[in-house]
């Protein structure tokens, strides 16, 4: 199966839990709107994929740099004890790949951040505190477009 980069439309769930930051060159970078943990998502923006072997060779290749890259940057801007990255689907269908932050003191530790405790939204001061430190982090991809 041939997938190249299309206009794609992000998953309703998503839309509403997360912040689009911005795209690296296969996928889409979300923060989820829970100040508990940073914890980001990347979704690749071709329509109608559900799983990663349904991307083509080049996009599998894409996705896999692009979560490296961002599981270790954000392991040194936030310091963490732990990133946790998955590929689920069992609710939201659409390919996405979570990367989570995780500290032996976060409020879920060590149990996964799924449905432990209600999300607990950004005020801005922490949203403009997120993005200061991701802006310097993404300095090395000149490929990733800000939302």
């Amino acid at each position: 199966m041939g997938c190249t980069v299309s206009s794609f439309e992000l998953d309703p769930q998503l839309a509403r839990d997360c912040v689009v930051i911005g795209d690296f060159p296969v996928c889409r970078l979300l923060l989820m709107n829970d100040s508990q943990y940073p914890w980001f998502i990347l979704v690749p923006r071709i329509q109608g994929v559900e799983e990663i072997y349904q991307l083509d060779e080049a996009a599998q290749q894409q996705l896999l740099f692009e979560s490296s890259y961002l599981a270790e940057m954000l392991q040194v801007l936030f310091s963490a004890d732990k990133i946790n990255v998955a590929a689920l689907g069992n609710v939201v269908r659409q390919l996405h790949v979570h990367h989570v932050v995780r500290f032996t003191a976060d409020a879920a530790w060590p149990a996964p951040v799924w449905g432990r405790h209600p999300a607990r939204p950004y005020t801005d001061e922490q949203l403009a505190e997120v993005m200061r430190k991701l802006k310097t982090g993404i300095t090395d991809m000149p490929s990733f477009q800000w939302a």
